[in-house]
């Protein structure tokens, strides 16, 4: 790329003011606002209390501002900001409430090490860029985010009535699910490129608690009650490792790094730079460590936010400096407690109006990936068969489920996970070994 064609002012490489880098890095955080809600949608998921949700937002902070930090000093040496991201998001929770959250983030560890170990910049050890193209293909990827999306519609659904015999049950749970949900949606359709149409599940959150607080009840005393400063803990859920909670993890990280990939070769080549495949590992290496130690302390793993690379080029402000400075600063945000307990007050019904649209936007981001695949009848059968067993699944019969082994349980009654096997084996089967073969009899 010519550099009188770059959308940049100001380089990758070019160090700003003291004040020009507070300000910038400040909008960048501004940017990854999804953070705000993961931990509230974990917690209502997995029955966390306002303490434990409260603490997981301190954890995401530390977390993505670490993996930043990392990318914009490290190998990789590129503005690409991170955060929390939903497909971790949607493994998380379910396999939280399935197994508890101290075998999802024991798995996600172990996951986390893996790919940690196989993208290390040395040399040829670096393999993980290549395993995205082959298991991160549109009909496996695109056929997973469907089964998530329909699974999570058990969650998000229920969640909006609340528990019976609880106060505001169903009518003012319900009202404030469904004005989140509106409020939501009317910013995202009719909000300006920017900052309101970016925020639109903050904004919405807001004003759902906010009509809550006046039709309900939001206790703040935990807000009073919490620490001014608080040390990260390690393994605050405990540590459990399921394998089959293992290979979800692997699909999420996979997923990832190829967004994160995409990204980074987008805005290296608006500075006229090259990601080769060294700096390439390195980048994968940098969100791999950074996403372990996340993990260790109870954050929420991260891949680059499509936003804040849209304030990159709206601002023409590429300095790595103004992220590297985002990223102490969310790390500095993720030792205050009570910020984690302010957003821990959010009401259960509001967050859950807030995950009918996200995994909404999750089930159909599946259908858009699918939209890339040819349908002949093999990939019709390879992505259609793991669907309907996946999601049929969550309809076993009770008493056929517990004649199983533990073992063979933890898989058959989780959508997600049987919808990985399935069609990681039949994508092979068919694509990979039967497809040749039958090209070649044809000719």
């Amino acid at each position: 790329m010519e550099n009188e064609k770059s959308p940049l002012t100001v380089g990758i490489n070019q160090k700003m003011s003291v004040g020009e880098l507070l300000l910038f890095a400040v909008q960048h955080l501004m940017g990854i606002t999804f953070l705000l809600a993961v931990p509230g949608i974990i917690g209502a998921a997995c029955g966390l209390t306002s303490a434990d949700i409260g603490y997981m937002v301190q954890s995401c902070f530390i977390t993505a501002g670490l993996v930043t930090i990392l990318q914009s000093i490290f190998i990789l040496k590129l503005p690409a900001v991170h955060g929390p991201t939903a497909v971790f998001m949607s493994a998380i929770l379910t396999t939280g409430a399935a197994y508890g959250l101290g075998t999802a983030y024991g798995s996600m560890l172990i996951a986390g090490i893996v790919v940690a170990v196989l993208s290390i910049p040395i040399g040829n050890i670096g393999v993980i860029g290549k395993l995205t193209k082959i298991l991160t293909s549109p009909l496996v990827f695109g056929t997973l985010m469907l089964i998530i999306g329909t699974q999570l519609a058990e969650i998000a659904i229920p969640g909006c009535f609340g528990t019976a015999g609880t106060a505001y049950y169903p009518w003012v749970n319900l009202l404030s699910a469904v004005i989140t949900i509106v409020v939501a949606a009317g910013f995202m359709l009719f909000g300006k490129k920017g900052l309101m149409k970016r925020g639109a599940l903050l904004w919405a959150i807001i004003v759902g608690t906010i009509f809550y607080a006046i039709f309900g009840h939001i206790d703040f005393s935990s807000v009073a009650q919490a620490k001014l400063v608080g040390l990260p803990k390690i393994m605050p859920y405990g540590f459990g490792v399921n394998v089959g909670v293992v290979i979800l993890m692997l699909l999420a990280y996979l997923h990832s790094v190829s967004e994160a990939l995409g990204m980074y070769s987008l805005i290296a080549g608006w500075d006229g730079q090259q990601v080769d495949e060294h700096r390439a590992n390195g980048g994968i290496f940098g969100l791999a460590v950074g996403n372990i130690v996340g993990t260790l302390v109870g954050g929420c793993p991260t891949t680059t936010y499509p936003e804040n690379v849209g304030i990159i080029r709206a601002t023409g402000v590429g300095s790595r400096f103004a992220t590297l400075v985002m990223g102490i600063i969310a790390i500095l945000l993720g030792f205050f407690p009570k910020l984690g307990m302010l957003i821990a007050v959010i009401p259960s019904p509001v967050l859950n109006g807030a995950t009918v649209i996200l995994f909404g936007m999750i089930a159909f981001s599946g259908v858009q990936h699918l939209k890339d695949v040819e349908w002949d009848d093999m990939n019709v059968i390879t992505a259609a068969v793991p669907y309907i067993i996946a999601i049929g699944c969550m309809f076993l019969p009770a008493d056929f489920t517990a004649m199983l082994p533990s073992a063979v349980q933890s898989i058959v009654t989780q959508p997600m996970l049987v919808g990985i096997i399935l069609l990681i084996i039949l994508n092979l089967l068919n694509n990979t070994l039967l497809r040749p073969l039958f090209e070649k009899s044809e000719q």
